[in-house]
């Protein structure tokens, strides 16, 4: 019963996958008006699909890179999708965005600590690589963007007008395709790795039933989100719309090859912030989008981490005690974050009525 529970989970966080991560790789085109709705998902499809069948070594280190198979289970696989899914959901019903990428490797690195067995060195490197990505990406869409502003400049049928409006959109095209195909060959493994990982499944067929439920998700659910990411493109002329999709997914089909999971949303969205600094500035930071960033990188992963350690504590080990201290604890978190705030404005309140500077 808890194998198809296993790969059921696994492929409805395949299909949300499709439909969050992969269809927004489409937005800047169907924004533009290159591409109908339907056009755009079918396109996202096919190319996330042909990516996943790319992605075999990502899929491996989900599966054993960064805990031992040996302890993956059946029960360990549910509980690591389980909290993944469970992250994603609070995440949507906040409205914020994350990379299953971090949260599935959160989920695996909780029951690492949970049986005290995690390869340190590969997430040392997995890591460091989702600090190092964005900031490639906003560096190299920063000096694109520099390059591109002074190319409009000078020739301004380059921001789509007249006779350069059809290649500037092929071009944009071109570079969604190539994003959604970098979406797949990471993200695929966030869903099928666990499975590959306690041997319900080869690397082969993970990928092209992983990729399969993808393709479903984005085609059938990713309407929505290519809806609100194609109003980005607002910002954006066809050529920094090219800019940024032909970054990103460089990028992360280069850490694919590697086998390194890697946020693609933070890569976009650094790739965005790039091209957005070279137009107006530094300014552009004072926005407080930094911070928020930041919280949501930091917060995503650990929510995970502590969500699948709980869940093991509980149904596996059975260990009541832990789990009380970690509900105490996400209590006292809470309560002084509330506190915090409560201080806060009542310190605003004084200043205020005080008539201060």
């Amino acid at each position: 019963m808890l194998i198809y529970i296993a790969f059921a989970v696994a492929f409805f966080f395949a299909m949300n996958i499709g439909a969050s991560g992969t269809a927004a790789s489409m937005g800047p085109a169907y924004g533009s008006g290159a591409l109908k709705k339907r056009t755009a998902l079918l396109v996202v499809a096919i190319a996330v699909f042909l990516g996943a069948l790319a992605g075999g070594e990502v899929v491996r280190t989900i599966g054993s890179g960064i805990i031992p198979s040996s302890i993956v289970t059946v029960e360990l696989v549910v509980i690591i999708l389980a909290a993944a899914c469970l992250t994603l959901f609070i995440a949507n019903l906040m409205a914020i965005p994350l990379s299953t990428s971090e949260v599935v490797v959160g989920s695996i690195v909780g029951a690492g600590i949970a049986f005290q067995a995690l390869y340190y060195d590969k997430l040392a490197l997995i890591v460091s690589f989702w600090v190092i990505t964005p900031i490639v990406a906003f560096s190299l869409s920063y000096f694109f963007g520099k390059f591109v502003l002074k190319m409009e400049k000078r020739w301004p049928q380059l921001k789509g007008e007249g006779k350069w409006k059809k290649p500037l959109v092929i071009l944009l095209i071109t570079a969604g395709t190539l994003e959604a195909f970098a979406a797949g060959m990471n993200n695929v493994a966030n869903a099928v790795g666990p499975l590959v990982g306690a041997g319900m499944i080869d690397v082969n067929n993970g990928v092209l039933y992983g990729g399969l439920f993808v393709a479903v998700g984005a085609l059938l659910m990713g309407g929505r989100v290519l809806e609100t990411n194609g109003k980005r493109i607002t910002n954006l002329t066809l050529l920094q719309g090219s800019a940024v999709s032909f970054t990103g997914g460089g990028l992360v089909i280069i850490a694919s090859i590697f086998g390194l999971p890697v946020p693609l949303t933070q890569v976009t969205t650094s790739g965005i912030m790039g091209i957005g600094t070279a137009r107006q500035g530094f300014m552009l930071w004072q926005k407080g989008i930094i911070k928020q960033i930041l919280k949501v990188w930091v917060v995503s992963p650990l929510l995970s981490l502590v969500l699948s350690y709980g869940f093991i504590q509980l149904f596996i080990k059975a260990d009541y005690y832990t789990l009380l201290v970690l509900a105490s604890l996400f209590i006292a978190t809470v309560g002084a974050i509330s506190l915090a705030k409560s201080i806060q404005q009542e310190r605003r309140a004084i200043h205020d009525q005080g008539g201060g500077i």
